[in-house]
């Protein structure tokens, strides 16, 4: 009887790390660019404490009819949030003024903005238990 008990408890625990090891599919699309003028850093986050500061995965591309698009792939089920800057003098840095404020468009997803600082990752944050598609305007 133990060994049943035994085996059905590691067949769940099998189940359930599968089911959390399961990899997916963020398709980003990005719009609301001026210009082609240089390129789009995009980054994503998977934990609050790491938003703005250390991405999970990152991408840079290049814009094409002031559209870009990106597909970060082997994301696990969790929840993301991703932020994305045109570096439009391809200095390969965000500039930003004395205070802080980005000079160069900026794009956050949900469309998040901040109040008197950066957004937030709960305005920010999205959940992946599938493939998905988010569309983030930057500016």
């Amino acid at each position: 009887m133990e060994k049943i008990i035994l085996t059905g408890i590691f067949i769940i625990i099998g189940i359930l790390n599968g089911i959390s090891q399961e990899k997916h599919t963020v398709t980003l699309h990005f719009k609301g660019m001026k210009s082609d003028k240089g390129s789009l850093y995009i980054a994503i986050y998977n934990k609050e404490d790491r938003f703005l500061k250390e991405p999970l995965k990152g991408s840079i591309i290049k814009i094409i009819d002031k559209k870009a698009r990106v597909v970060l792939k082997d994301i696990t089920v969790g929840t993301y949030a991703v932020s994305a800057f045109n570096d439009v003098n391809d200095n390969k840095k965000m500039d930003t003024n004395f205070i802080g404020i980005p000079k160069e468009p900026i794009g956050i997803s949900n469309d998040a903005k901040g109040f008197m600082g950066p957004p937030k990752y709960k305005d920010a944050k999205f959940k992946v238990s599938e493939n998905v598609v988010l569309t983030i305007n930057v500016k």
